[in-house]
C-alpha cells in the first residue's frame, strides 16, 4: 500500500496493482466447450527451458477464464480499459494466519468471566455438541486454519490510472500479501 494527496491536501490510502498486459488465449463458445468465455493469460514465461510441453502454445505463467467475450485471441488487454473514478471489485486469495482459535477466528467473545473457579477458560470455545445427535454438527464454528480463501472486495474507487507503466491506484486496501494474483473487474 502506499498513500496519494488530493486536490484538498490530504492523504488517500491506495494500494497499486500492476493491471496487464494481458492476451487473450482462447475464446470459448457454447457449441465446442459448452459455455461461453475467454481465457486470457497473464506474465509470459522469459526462458524456453522453463515452458514444460503441455504450456508451449500459451506460454504464460497464469491462466484465468472469464465470462465477458467480447474480444479475439490475440488482442491486449491492460490498464487503460480503466478511469480515473471508476468503481471495481478486486478479488483474490487472503493472507494465511494459520491456526486460530475460535475467539480469534470467528470473533467469540470467548466464554465465562475471570472470577472464581474459571482457571484456563477464558478463550475456550464452550460446548460444541448437542446429546441428541450425539455427534458435533457440519460446520460448526470452531477452532481452524484462518485466512488463505478466495475474497473479494467490491466498491472500490480507482484513484490514478497509469497506461504507460499499466498500473491502478485504487483507493483502499485489496485481498492478499505483495504479489499476489489479483482480478479487477469494473462493476458496470
Amino acid at each position: 500500500m502506499s498513500q496519494i494527496f488530493d486536490e484538498r491536501g490530504s492523504a488517500v490510502p491506495v494500494t497499486l496493482i500492476e493491471a496487464g498486459p494481458c492476451e487473450v488465449t482462447q475464446i470459448k463458445t457454447k457449441e465446442k466447450d459448452g459455455y461461453q468465455a475467454i481465457q486470457v493469460g497473464f506474465k509470459k514465461i522469459g526462458k524456453p527451458k522453463k515452458i514444460k510441453k503441455p504450456q508451449a502454445q500459451k506460454p504464460y505463467r497464469y491462466l484465468r477464464e472469464f465470462k465477458n467475450g467480447e474480444f479475439k485471441v490475440g488482442d491486449k488487454i491492460d490498464a487503460s480499459i480503466f478511469q480515473e473514478g471508476d468503481k471495481v471489485k478486486v478479488s483474490g486469495i487472503s493472507k494465511g494466519k494459520g491456526f486460530a482459535g475460535a475467539v480469534k477466528r470467528w470473533g467469540f467473545k470467548g466464554r465465562l468471566s475471570v472470577s472464581h473457579g474459571t482457571k484456563h477458560e477464558l478463550r475456550t470455545l464452550g460446548s460444541v455438541g448437542m446429546s441428541i445427535p450425539e455427534r458435533v454438527v457440519k460446520g460448526k464454528k470452531m477452532p481452524g486454519r484462518m485466512g488463505f480463501e478466495r475474497v473479494t472486495v467490491k466498491n472500490l474507487k480507482i484513484t490514478k490510472v497509469d497506461p504507460e507503466n499499466n498500473l491502478l491506484a485504487v483507493e483502499g486496501a485489496v485481498p492478499g500479501r505483495k504479489g499476489t494474483l489479483l482480478e479487477v473487474r469494473s462493476t458496470k
